[in-house]
């Protein structure tokens, strides 16, 4: 069994576990904290060193973030501290850890896992991965090769971020009944069909855990709409597939000789 540790940092925590790479699954049970509030960086470093810590793992760690992610730099923070944009956080993360360390975006990772391993696996086309949680995120993938950091949380919707509308944390902000939130999930999806015609739309985050409560509100539409299979542990597992894709550096050799 091989296996990487995978870390999911969210708005509302921050969860982590050794994941077996061959069958795509966590190796052990889960470790979760709170993500700090105020989210900065000095903070939620600490908080994944300690999940990190909890399992005394020594190897590469794949961690995921919610926002755009660029060789290593976070570029964005739309659901946490503004301090993370522009930061060089696999550098701020490895040394924290003393150990290697890759940065994703969050729903990158997710739909990795899910095209790898879960609902999208073997689906030819246009699959389109969406995590509802403190905001939306998005995966798009044509014929399973990525397009990275889509961010299609963020198309305006009713003049406003979508994810503002739509999301798991718009409905628990809004008080919204099951059959509300499905009727603006539908529009949103309505929006995300119109611009990239997706042959499969996989639902994942936390949500998923609930999909029989909504997804048969949802009107039928061209796209097949399923449920993710990994449901909220595509995060972990598709961060840990990231790191494990990593080339490792080999340590610096002493000169030959005087």
């Amino acid at each position: 069994m091989t296996t990487v540790f995978g870390v999911d940092i969210g708005g509302s925590g921050i969860k982590g576990a050794p994941v077996d790479l061959d069958k795509g699954v966590l190796a052990r049970e889960r470790h979760k904290v709170l993500t700090p509030h105020p989210s900065e960086p000095d903070a939620v470093i600490d908080a994944v060193c300690e999940v990190v810590r909890y399992f005394d793992h020594r190897g590469p760690v794949g961690l995921t973030f919610p926002g755009v992610v660029v060789d290593g730099h976070t570029r964005t923070a739309a659901n946490v501290d503004k301090g993370w944009v522009g930061l060089d956080a696999e550098a701020r993360f490895s040394a924290a850890l003393g150990l290697p360390a890759t940065v994703v975006n969050d729903a990158d990772a997710a739909g990795i896992a899910e095209v790898t391993h879960g609902a999208g696996h073997g689906r030819p086309g246009v699959v389109l991965l969406l995590t509802f949680g403190t905001g939306i995120g998005s995966a798009l993938f044509s014929d399973g090769v990525l397009v990275p950091n889509t961010e299609l949380g963020h198309l305006e919707l009713r003049g406003k971020d979508a994810e503002r509308r739509a999301s798991s944390a718009a409905k628990e902000r809004h008080d919204l009944s099951w059959p509300q939130w499905a009727e603006r999930v539908d529009e949103y999806l309505d929006l995300v069909e119109m611009l990239f015609s997706p042959q499969l739309v996989i639902i994942g985050g936390g949500v998923s855990r609930k999909h029989e409560k909504f997804l048969p509100l949802l009107k039928d539409r061209r796209a097949e709409v399923v449920p993710a299979e990994l449901r909220n542990d595509a995060g972990i597992v598709g961060a840990a597939m990231a790191a494990a894709k990593r080339p490792t550096v080999p340590a610096a050799q002493p000169p030959v000789g005087d």
